[in-house]
């Protein structure tokens, strides 16, 4: 057992989970769950846990970090002033404080964040991913001659498939320009249309520094896909429980896959994870085609450690409980040392 520490956990005012709980039914539990669960399981490791809600200012931080002097604080905050790209810079914020903090380093969420330029690197290290265009707003959208439809279209630095819908895979230059204008009217970022690749929309989580332990292969799988859908996971599949069940979606260790394929898997997700400079844990979105081939579509630095989600739970499978995994989460914070730091200084 490790000795009992001051935790602060950062996140959205909003997500402050309220007390008492009673009151509060399922669907309103489910905005503020991760925070909760978090809480709950730091506390029943015996440390001393506050919660830290900002939104639009940063000083309450530093109030913070002066004041009670927390150990470290373990960081659920994804978006700053309701801006996702502003998360690289509390994550900044918490290194120039000189606070240890739990989860990835500044210049991994910057890099893995933007979908175009992660692919970018991806593809300098021969790590496949798909091939893709960025369209700006305020541009014409035309069809780059080197891509090859069907094509899926999405935010380019919006996560947890914000904007991604059946919709959002086309197949010809006019359901691509509609797409786009969506993204850019709905999500508000610049749209980035990649290659389509069919196949099983596998995960892979890995948690580390320096040494990476990747936990088991996670596939959703659809078993009631209306004609004409294709197996993705949509914002509805991944967050409309009576979609779930209509569609037959279901989240679990990957099946049916030979040893030396896992093997595969878990050398490139942690190339990728090497590749971008990631630190404390993360999760990698996969396809894997019939024919046999891996390609990585997305890297999520900040994945969701609620309990019954996906990391969590393929964590679980490794053998990790979950209050072992976040003990483990903040440790991997506590080791850790900014880029360029020497101890001491």
């Amino acid at each position: 057992m490790s000795k009992p520490l001051r935790v602060a956990i950062l996140t959205h005012e909003d997500l402050i989970p309220p007390t008492p709980l009673k009151d509060v039914d399922d669907k309103e539990r489910q905005a503020f769950q991760t925070e909760r669960d978090v809480y709950v399981a730091l506390r029943k490791l015996g440390h001393e846990v506050r919660f830290l809600g900002v939104s639009w200012d940063l000083l309450p931080i530093r109030e913070m970090v002066e004041e009670w002097k927390p150990d470290v604080v373990f960081n659920l905050l994804m978006e700053f002033q309701d801006v996702g790209a502003f998360q690289v810079h509390l994550v900044s914020y918490l290194e120039l404080l000189g606070v240890p903090y739990t989860g990835c380093n500044p210049r991994g969420v910057l890099l893995s964040r933007d979908k175009a330029v992660c692919k970018k690197i991806l593809r300098h290290h021969r790590i496949p991913t798909p091939d893709f265009a960025v369209f700006d707003p305020g541009r014409r959208v035309r069809p780059p001659p080197e891509l090859t439809f069907p094509l899926i279209v999405k935010s380019v630095d919006e996560e947890a498939s914000f904007g991604i819908a059946q919709a959002s895979v086309v197949r010809d230059a006019d359901a691509l320009a509609e797409r786009v204008r969506f993204i850019h009217e709905h999500v508000g970022t610049p749209a980035i249309a990649e290659e389509y690749v069919d196949g099983r929309e596998l995960t892979i989580s890995l948690l580390g520094n320096e040494r990476l332990r990747a936990f088991p292969v996670w596939e959703m799988q659809f078993r009631n896909l209306p004609e004409g859908s294709v197996p993705i996971a949509t914002e509805r599949a991944k967050y409309d429980k009576a979609y779930q069940k209509r569609v037959g979606i279901r989240c679990g260790k990957a099946r049916d896959l030979s040893d030396s394929v896992v093997r595969r898997i878990q050398r490139l997700a942690r190339r990728t994870y090497r590749s971008l400079g990631l630190s404390g844990y993360a999760r990698l979105d996969l396809r894997l085609t019939p024919e046999g081939k891996v390609f990585v579509i997305e890297v999520n630095a900040t994945p969701d450690v609620k309990r019954e989600e996906d990391f969590a739970l393929s964590a679980k499978a490794a053998g990790i409980e979950y209050r072992r995994l976040l003990q483990r989460i903040v440790d991997q914070g506590l080791r850790y040392r900014p880029y360029g730091k020497r101890d001491g200084v």
